[in-house]
C-alpha cells in the first residue's frame, strides 16, 4: 500500500488476530502466530518478494508464494538461533530437578539469606549470572530453583518466578555481550566499559524497584507450582522432602548452571582483549602478552571460542548434569534416555512457538513497521531520551523481540543526537532504549512463551504477572534515566 501509515493497520489487524485467536478461538499459540505472520505478509501489498536462498543467491517470488517463503525463512532463522540451546537447557533443568541438585542450591540459598529473603537471593544471583547469557536460556536454568524453593516454602511462587524475570530481562537489555546492547553501543558510539558500568548500576537500581513491585503482584496473583513435561508435581514434592544426605554436593549441583555461564563469559573476555590489543589498550596488550604473544593468543582464543559457544557450553553443562543425575540416582543409560524424552518434547513445543514468533516478527519488519515508526518519530519535537524510549516501546510491542526493538530504535535515534541536541551523555539514550525494549511483553515475544510454558502458568496468568512486571520495569527505568540525565548530565 502507498500510505506510510499502512504498516500500523497491518500491525493492528495481525495483533488483533492473535488476541482473538488465542483468547477466544482457543487456537494453539503456534498456529495463531503462524497465521498472523501470513496475514501480516499478505497485507504488505507487495507484488513480489526477493528471498535470499541457502546458497546466498536471491530469488524473486510472486506475492503469495513469496509471503510463504518469507514466513518460513523467519521461522527457520529463529529456530536456528534458539533450538539447540533451548533443548539442552531443558535437559539441564530436568537433571537438576531429578538429581536434587536444584533443591541443594535452594537449601544453601535459604541457609545464607534466610527464608524471608529467598526472593532477594534469586534476584541477586540471577542478576549476576545472567549478565552474559540470553534471558530464555537463563530462565530455563533458573526456573527449577524457583519451583523447588516454592515447594519447600509452600508460598510465593509468583514472587520467585518474577525475581528471575526482573533480573534476567534487565541484564538482557542493559549489558554487553547481549546482542541488543552491543548494537546500541556501536550505533551511539559509546564505549563498552561505560555501557557495562552504567547498565549494571542503573539496572541494579531498577531491579530493586522492580522486585518491590513483584511483591505487589505476588499479593494479588496466586499461581500454584504445577507439573511439567520434565518433572511431575509428585516428583517435585518427593525431591523437596529428601533428606540432605540424599542430595548431591553443592559444587556439583550448581556446576551445570555456572560452568556454561563462565565459558560463555570467557569468550567475551578474549573478544574484548583481542579488539583492545588491536587499538593499543594497555590492559589488553598485557593480557595478550601474558598468553605468550599474538600467535599463542589466537590459538587459545580459537579453543575458547569453541567451548564458549553457547551451544557447546550448554552441551557441557547438560553432560555434567546427566552424570550427576546418573550417579546420584544410580541410573543406567536406558533409564537416562527415558528421562530425557519428556523435557525434549517440552523444549520442542517451546522451539516451535518461539520460531513462530520469529516468523511473525519477520513479517512485521517486512511490512515496514520500523520505517513507519521513524516517520512518526521525526514528526514530533520530544526529549530525545524519552523519544528513544518511545520508539523502542512501539517496536517492542509491534514485533516482540527486545533485541530487534533495540536495533531499530538505535538506528533511528543515532542520526538525531549530533550537534549536542541530546543535552547529556549518550549512555543515557543507550539505557532509555534498553528499558523501552522491555515494555509490555506479550504473545509475540519468545520470552513470554518461555516463561509461560516453563513456569506452568497459563497465558492469562503470564499476562497478569510477567507482562505487567516488565511494563513496570520499563517505566521505572525511564524515570531513573530521566532523573539521572538531569542531575548528572555528563556522568
Amino acid at each position: 500500500m502507498s500510505s506510510p501509515y499502512w504498516p500500523f493497520v497491518t500491525l493492528a489487524v495481525s495483533v488483533a488476530f492473535i488476541i482473538v485467536g488465542i483468547g477466544k478461538l482457543r487456537l494453539h499459540a503456534f498456529i495463531a502466530l503462524l497465521a498472523a505472520a501470513l496475514i501480516a505478509g499478505l497485507m504488505t501489498g507487495k507484488d513480489s518478494r526477493e528471498i535470499v536462498q541457502k546458497d546466498g543467491s536471491v530469488k524473486t517470488y510472486s506475492a503469495l508464494v513469496g509471503t510463504i517463503e518469507m514466513v518460513s525463512k523467519g521461522l527457520g532463522d529463529t529456530a536456528r538461533d534458539v533450538a539447540i540451546s533451548i533443548a539442552l537447557a531443558a535437559v539441564i533443568g530436568m537433571a537438576l530437578m531429578r538429581s536434587g541438585g536444584a533443591d541443594k542450591v535452594v537449601r544453601r540459598f535459604l541457609a545464607f539469606f534466610g527464608e524471608k529473603h529467598a526472593g532477594w537471593a534469586l534476584l541477586t544471583s540471577t542478576f549476576i549470572l545472567s549478565a552474559p547469557i540470553f534471558f530464555d536460556t537463563m530462565f530455563m536454568l533458573m526456573v527449577p530453583l524457583a519451583m523447588t524453593l516454592a515447594m519447600r516454602t509452600g508460598k510465593d511462587y509468583v514472587l520467585y518466578i518474577l525475581a528471575i524475570c526482573v533480573a534476567g530481562t534487565i541484564t538482557h537489555s542493559m549489558t554487553v555481550p547481549h546482542p541488543g546492547p552491543v548494537a546500541v553501543v556501536a550505533d551511539l558510539q559509546i564505549s563498552v566499559g561505560e555501557s557495562l558500568v552504567w547498565g549494571m548500576v542503573v539496572g541494579g537500581i531498577v531491579a530493586v524497584f522492580g522486585f518491590l513491585f513483584s511483591h505487589w503482584i505476588n499479593k494479588r496473583v496466586t499461581v500454584p507450582v504445577r507439573g511439567s513435561g520434565s518433572v511431575s508435581l509428585e516428583n517435585l514434592r518427593g525431591i523437596s522432602d529428601r533428606p540432605e544426605s540424599e542430595l548431591p554436593s553443592f559444587f556439583w549441583s550448581i556446576t551445570p548452571v555456572v560452568l556454561p555461564i563462565l565459558l560463555i563469559s570467557l569468550t567475551t573476555v578474549f573478544e574484548l582483549a583481542g579488539s583492545g590489543a588491536a587499538k593499543g589498550d594497555g590492559w589488553a596488550t598485557g593480557f595478550v602478552g601474558m598468553m605468550g604473544g599474538n600467535d599463542a593468543f589466537l590459538t587459545v582464543r580459537a579453543w575458547v571460542d569453541f567451548i564458549g559457544n553457547k551451544n557447546i557450553a550448554l552441551f557441557i553443562g547438560a553432560f555434567i548434569a546427566m552424570v550427576v543425575l546418573a550417579r546420584q540416582a544410580k541410573l543406567g543409560l536406558a533409564k537416562l534416555e527415558e528421562l530425557v524424552g519428556p523435557p525434549l518434547e517440552t523444549a520442542g513445543m517451546i522451539i516451535l512457538i518461539t520460531s513462530a514468533g520469529g516468523a511473525f516478527g519477520a513479517a512485521l519488519r517486512s511490512a515496514g513497521v520500523g520505517d513507519a515508526v521513524k516517520l512518526l518519530a521525526t514528526g514530533f519535537s520530544l526529549n530525545l531520551i524519552f523519544l528513544g524510549w518511545i520508539v523502542a516501546v512501539v517496536v517492542r510491542v509491534a514485533q516482540g523481540s527486545a533485541t530487534v526493538a533495540m536495533l531499530t530504535a538505535s538506528s533511528i535515534m543515532a542520526p538525531m543526537i549530533g550537534g549536542g541536541q541530546l543535552g547529556c551523555h549518550p549512555v543515557y539514550l543507550f539505557m532509555s532504549i534498553g528499558f523501552g525494549a522491555m515494555f509490555c511483553s506479550w504473545m509475540n515475544d519468545s520470552g513470554f512463551w518461555a516463561v509461560s510454558r516453563l513456569s506452568g502458568m497459563t497465558e492469562k496468568e503470564t499476562l497478569k504477572t510477567w507482562s505487567v512486571q516488565l511494563t513496570a520495569n520499563s517505566l521505572f527505568g525511564l524515570i531513573v534515566v530521566l532523573v539521572l540525565s538531569k542531575i548528572l548530565p555528563m556522568v
